[in-house]
């Protein structure tokens, strides 16, 4: 591809922070009499109902603010199944390879958090006192047991599940031990959604709703690297994914038999009403899964390698 062809870089990054705004209600009184002495008693004992009404409300965002909402994603290639334990108490039973979890609310606060071989509490992988704050965060397991191209770590990562409007916002994590870093673009490179994404690293974009080609690319300069998977996908509006890049470039000669692939989960999803346009399923989606098994995922090409 010539380094002459003109790219238009996706500029919304996303990183901006969700507001959750609360409306409290306020009486209407539409009667149009004078009112008497006991019409204020009444009126003042109504506004004081109405204040502790607020106050309570205003109770439960700030409870609601300083909770957590955590998820587990399986994402180490040569790892067996795993329970997943938070302070002794198994929250995770089972998880396979490439499994997200759904998300477990949890109070603000530290807590000990052990990664074990599904049923073998003797086979521990993972063990460390995890700090959670308020938000949304992906607890993924990266890299191998195994060590031989990327240590196994859990990454933390802050999961951002604000509305992107009338576009749907993508994250990209590389968690494919034995891949360089990448780019990735649609339109034989005319658009590039992402530069330059080590393992471990995360990124994310805001695009229209609509069906992509994603171009697989090892990461360079003037990013023209040659492709070497594709994969079809179609954001709707208001929703909010992570692709997470899996597998192996070479499955042969690594740890486990696990190919390269993209595993595209949905994370959040707005209000259908405000975005459903097209005529489908009551959610204003073509499935209520919630892991994109409609024509995400689908590699098209690999060519087994760099």
């Amino acid at each position: 591809m010539s380094q002459e062809t003109t790219r238009r870089r996706v500029l919304s990054i996303a990183g901006a922070t969700g507001v959750i705004a609360l409306a409290g209600c306020l009486g209407d009184d539409t009667t149009e009499e004078t009112p008497d002495d006991d019409h204020e008693e009444d009126h003042d004992d109504d506004h004081d109902d109405h204040d502790d009404h607020d106050d309570h409300d205003d109770e439960g965002a700030d409870e609601r603010a300083e909770l957590a909402e955590v998820r587990v994603a399986h994402l180490s290639p040569d790892a067996p199944n795993v329970d997943v334990l938070v302070d002794g108490d198994a929250v995770l039973e089972d998880v396979p390879y490439r499994a997200v979890s759904e998300y477990l609310e949890l109070e603000a606060g530290t807590y000990a958090v052990a990664i074990q071989a599904a049923g073998d509490p003797d086979t521990v992988v993972f063990e460390e006192d995890l700090e959670v704050e308020p938000g949304a965060v992906t607890v993924a397991a990266l890299g191998e047991l195994a060590e031989e191209n990327q240590p196994f770590e859990p990454a933390v990562l802050e999961d951002d599940l604000s509305d992107p409007g009338e576009d749907a916002r993508v994250r990209l994590v590389h968690a494919a031990p034995d891949a360089p870093a990448v780019d990735v673009t649609v339109d034989d490179g005319e658009l590039v959604l992402f530069e330059d994404v080590d393992f471990g690293e995360a990124g994310a974009v805001e695009v229209p709703a609509g069906a992509y080609e994603l171009e697989v690319r090892p990461a360079t300069e003037d990013v023209d690297g040659d492709v070497v998977a594709t994969f079809e996908v179609e954001p709707a509006a208001g929703t909010v994914y992570s692709a997470f890049a899996v597998g192996y470039l070479e499955p042969e000669a690594a740890p486990a038999d696990e190919p390269f692939d993209l595993e595209v989960v949905v994370d959040a999803e707005a209000d259908a009403a405000d975005h459903d346009s097209d005529g489908d399923d009551e959610d204003g989606h073509e499935d209520d899964d919630g892991y994109g098994d409609d024509g995400y995922g689908d590699e098209e090409d690999d060519d087994g390698g760099y």
